[in-house]
């Protein structure tokens, strides 16, 4: 029985600490995903240029990299 017992706290403990990771890695993404969103280049006179910009945001949202609110705040900033 004890052997079991053990098998069963190391068991627990792999699973606590892949919990871990997946948690550090999703707030890694988070935090990343914030960055790229973060400095949304001014709005130069160039059309092409914005169009290329909200292509990008579009894309980045599509993806999930950025939030709806994250999403709209860019949007919002770029559009003026």
């Amino acid at each position: 029985m004890r052997g079991r017992g053990a098998a069963l706290l190391i068991g627990m403990k792999a699973g606590e600490n892949r919990a871990k990771q997946e948690q550090a890695a999703q707030q890694q993404g988070a935090q990343q995903a914030q960055q790229q969103a973060a400095p949304a280049p001014a709005p130069s006179s160039s059309g092409g240029d914005l169009t290329a910009q909200l292509n990008n945001l579009n894309q980045m949202h599509a993806s999930g990299a950025l939030s709806d609110e994250e999403y709209a705040a860019a949007k919002k900033k770029l559009l003026g």
